[in-house]
């Protein structure tokens, strides 16, 4: 809504690349490309914090992940509040907007990789595609229960969950659509707090906590 492209599908960019390469006017070609290499940047900075470390056997670092999110989405709402951005939701003509793109693609990248590595691949938080195709084959699965032999009540709570983040996905657009008509870039005040909550909440359990129960014993 504020530049007029979603900024979590990576397949959306590599198509306006190509549409944007073919016209005469070509200059918003590398923009186009450039934006999802962010996203790219944001997976491998969420790799290095905790997926490497989990296959390393060590503590993921999932207070610096929410840290970096909070950071990044701290940022595009007070520049967006500030002008930075231009006018809420005018055309992706100029540098500034990119800058925009760039910094919400990094921090879907960061998040994404962040809840695929802990969900083991089995929950994507930045877009439906793979959950709709899970729960589509999910479905099949469990209508032919009786002939798989499979375990049922692991089938069960697993398509309940792909429904439950299809549906609070769907409401989430919905009460974003909503809040951004209203408010503009204010909105991006409500992913800054949970995103802060989520970060206060990691930094307790993963350093304040260590800290308090290390200088006790």
């Amino acid at each position: 809504m504020a530049c007029h492209r979603f900024v979590s599908h990576i397949t959306g960019f590599a198509a306006f690349f190509g549409r944007e390469l073919s016209q005469p006017d070509n200059s918003h070609a590398l923009g186009m490309l450039a934006v999802p290499l962010f996203f790219l940047f944001g997976c491998m900075i969420s790799g290095q914090l905790v997926d490497i470390r989990l296959k390393l056997h060590k503590k993921p670092k999932y207070y610096l992940t929410f840290g970096l999110i909070f950071f990044l989405l701290c940022l595009v709402f007070i520049f967006g509040q500030l002008g930075r951005f231009g006018e809420f939701g005018q055309d992706l003509e100029l540098s500034r907007n990119y800058t925009l793109l760039i910094l919400l693609c990094l921090t879907c990248g960061i998040q994404n990789g962040t809840i695929t590595t802990v969900s083991k691949s089995v929950i994507r938080t930045t877009h439906l595609t793979g959950i709709t195709t899970d729960l589509g084959l999910g479905l099949v699965r469990y209508f032919n229960r009786s002939k798989l032999k499979i375990d049922t009540m692991a089938e069960v709570q697993a398509n309940l969950m792909r429904t439950g983040i299809i549906v609070f996905f769907i409401l989430g657009s919905m009460l974003g659509g909503y809040l951004f008509t209203k408010v503009e870039y204010l909105g991006f005040l409500v992913p800054a707090v949970t995103s802060g909550i989520l970060f206060g909440l990691m930094f307790y359990y993963q350093v304040y906590q260590k800290r308090t129960v290390s200088s006790h014993s």
